[in-house]
C-alpha cells in the first residue's frame, strides 16, 4: 500500500478522496479546526487517515516515510525562510522516488501586491481578504526551482485562469503546477 502526506489538509477534500483510493494517508494541518473538520467527514464515509496538527516546518514523522506528498495551496503562507524550512522537512520525509504533487501562488495572481509587504514577494493578506493577515508568497519560476533542489521536476507548469470574483470583476489566478521527484 502506498503511503501519502495530505501536506496542510484543511477541511479534509484530498484526504477523504486519497483514503477513499485505497491508500494509506496521513494528514496534518496547522489548525486544530481543520483537522477536527477532516476527522469528521473521515468518519461519516467509514474511512480512516492517521490525522496530526502540526507545523508543516517541524514534520512529526520519520525520515523516508511517505511515498508521496500532496500539497495544495500552502507552503506559499510563509515567509520564505519557513518556506525553505517545510520544502527540508518534505525532502526529508519523502523517500527517494517519492513524488510531490504541489500547487503554488505565482506572480501576477490577482493578490500579488496585496495587503502589508513583510519580505520580497511576501504579503500579509488585507483585512477584507479571505485570509485576513496570512502571509501569502508569490513564487516566480526561479524561485519555484531553487526551493526544489533535491528533486526532479518532472512538471513545473504556471496556470492562469480568469474568473469572476465576489464583486462581479474579472481577476486572474495564477499558480504554479509542480510535480517532482525526490532525488
Amino acid at each position: 500500500m502506498k503511503t501519502v502526506l495530505d501536506l496542510g489538509c484543511g477541511a479534509g477534500r484530498h484526504t477523504v478522496y486519497l483514503a477513499q483510493e485505497g491508500f494509506e494517508v496521513y494528514a496534518l494541518d496547522i489548525s486544530p479546526e481543520g483537522v477536527e473538520r477532516t476527522a469528521q467527514w473521515l468518519t461519516r464515509e467509514g474511512l480512516q487517515a492517521n490525522l496530526q496538527q502540526a507545523d508543516i516546518t517541524a514534520l512529526p514523522y520519520p525520515d523516508d516515510l511517505f511515498d508521496s506528498i500532496v500539497c495544495v495551496s500552502v507552503l506559499h503562507h510563509n515567509t520564505i525562510a519557513n518556506i525553505r524550512t517545510a520544502m527540508a522537512e518534505i525532502r526529508r520525509t519523502l523517500r527517494p522516488g517519492g513524488l510531490l504533487f504541489a500547487t503554488e501562488c505565482a506572480k501576477g495572481d490577482h493578490q500579488d501586491g496585496q495587503g502589508e509587504q513583510i519580505e520580497n514577494g511576501t504579503y500579509l493578506a488585507p483585512e477584507d481578504a479571505d485570509q485576513p493577515g496570512v502571509p501569502h508568497h508569490f513564487f516566480d519560476e526561479d524561485e519555484v526551482k531553487a526551493q526544489l533542489h533535491g528533486f526532479v521536476v518532472i512538471e513545473l507548469e504556471r496556470d492562469a485562469q480568469e474568473f469572476v470574483d465576489g464583486s462581479g470583476r474579472r481577476a486572474l489566478s495564477v499558480h504554479w503546477d509542480i510535480l517532482a521527484e525526490r532525488l
